[in-house]
Formats: structure tokens, C-alpha cells, sequence
């Protein structure tokens, strides 16, 4: 029986983590790549350390998956971090910091990995957020990478199709650390509660996985239903 093999980034915590656990729960070989210098592959796979906004060092991983796993049936997107500062206080750097390891990793990725997706009518999975729809002040940076990220997903879809499947989810609230929410935080949700990792994890599983045929170059809002929320001042 052949195992299908994932890549995960930003694998080491948080909701990256959930995905690669959830993949090798149900019998995936989980590739974990992420740019800290230590972290836990889940059982059977490994962890690569990778910053994946890098153009060398994602060739160089795309160069060891080829040698220890000879293919790749699912990539999944999801490194990104965020600097929040008002626009006047944000360097060039900065900005091309986020954008670089938000967005411009899943185009270095798809591209170094797009023969071994093709060849296993794989799938790719991008993790954005509800900040590419809607926003807090000072944002910017992260706001903009997420909604490009969407943008890419659907260009992804034509250009891969109809081998490789790409799709997009964009997280609300999911609690991955901080202070547990109060009761008033959960009742601000539609769904009754925040988001847990597996709750984002679980659907990867689904998109990436074979029940799922038909459906690619879509963006799914997992955020309890508060993007659909009217709100109006008290």
C-alpha cells in the first residue's frame, strides 16, 4: 500500500502542528518543515528546519524530499507570522519580511514542488486568515500578505488543474495560545465557542485527502460565523 506524504510548514506549533498531527493520524508521512531550530515530527515522519521564504533553502528541501520520500501527494501552506505596528513606525523590511514568509513562500513552494504534485494528482492547501477580508488597525502587512494568499489559491487552481487541487482556508479566532477566552468571547461567535486547531486541521484533511475530487480553487471562512455577523454600534 502506498503512503501518501505531506509537507506541512510552520509545523512546529499552533495550528501547523494540529495539521501534522491530524495528517499522521490518518496515515500520512508527515514532512514538518519550519524555521525553528528544533521541533517534533509527528510518528513516522521528520522535521526539516527550513525558512521557507528562502529561495535556496526551499530548493534544498524540495531537493531532500525528492531524495527520502520520492514524492509529495499534499503541501500545505500555512508559515506566517505577523508585525503589527502603525504604517508610519513600518520599515521596507518589515513589510517584505511578512509578505516573503506569508506569501511569497507558497509561490517557492508550489513552484520547487509542482512535479511531484502533478505526478501524485496532489493537492495544495493554503492557510490565510479572516484578515484578508476584514481587519484591526495596524495590520497592514499581514492583512495584505493573507489576501494575496487567496488571490494566489484561485490563480493556483487554473494553472495546476486538473492534476493538482489548490484551496484556501482562512481561520478566524483560533485559540493557540494567550489567556483562555471568556465566556463572552465564545457567546461573540455564531458557533458558541473560539476556533481550536483542530478545528482547521480537520478540514485539511478533507481537502487534501481522496474523498475530495472536486473541489479546488475555493477559500473556506472557518470562523464560527462571525464574518457573517452584523454588528452595529451599542
Amino acid at each position: 500500500m502506498t503512503v501518501r506524504v505531506a509537507l506541512v510548514t510552520g509545523g512546529a506549533k499552533g495550528i501547523g502542528a494540529a495539521i501534522a498531527a491530524r495528517l499522521s493520524q490518518d496515515g500520512w508521512r508527515v514532512v514538518v518543515a519550519d524555521r525553528y531550530a528544533a521541533g517534533a515530527a509527528p510518528a513516522g515522519g521528520r522535521y526539516v528546519a527550513c525558512d521557507v521564504g528562502d529561495e535556496a533553502a526551499v530548493a534544498a528541501l524540495v531537493r531532500s524530499v525528492e531524495a527520502a520520500e520520492q514524492r509529495l501527494d499534499a503541501l500545505v501552506c500555512n508559515a506566517g507570522f505577523m508585525i503589527r505596528k502603525p504604517i508610519a513606525d513600518l520599515s521596507l523590511a518589515e513589510w517584505t519580511s511578512v509578505l516573503t514568509t506569508n506569501l511569497t513562500s507558497t509561490f517557492l513552494l508550489v513552484r520547487g514542488f509542482e512535479t511531484l504534485l502533478r505526478a501524485a494528482k496532489g493537492a495544495v492547501v493554503t492557510i490565510a486568515s479572516t484578515r484578508a477580508r476584514m481587519s484591526e488597525p495596524d495590520t497592514e502587512s499581514y492583512s495584505a500578505s493573507k489576501g494575496g494568499l487567496v488571490a494566489l489559491t484561485h490563480a493556483l487552481a487554473i494553472s495546476l488543474g486538473p492534476e493538482v487541487r489548490v484551496n484556501c482556508i482562512s481561520p478566524g479566532w483560533i485559540l493557540t495560545k494567550g489567556p483562555e477566552p471568556t465566556a463572552e468571547d465564545h457567546a461573540f461567535h455564531p458557533a458558541g465557542r473560539v476556533g481550536k486547531p483542530g478545528d482547521i486541521a480537520a478540514l485539511v484533511a478533507f481537502l487534501a485527502g481522496p474523498e475530495n475530487g472536486f473541489i479546488t480553487g475555493t477559500e473556506f471562512v472557518v470562523d464560527g460565523g462571525v464574518t457573517r455577523k452584523m454588528i452595529y454600534p451599542e
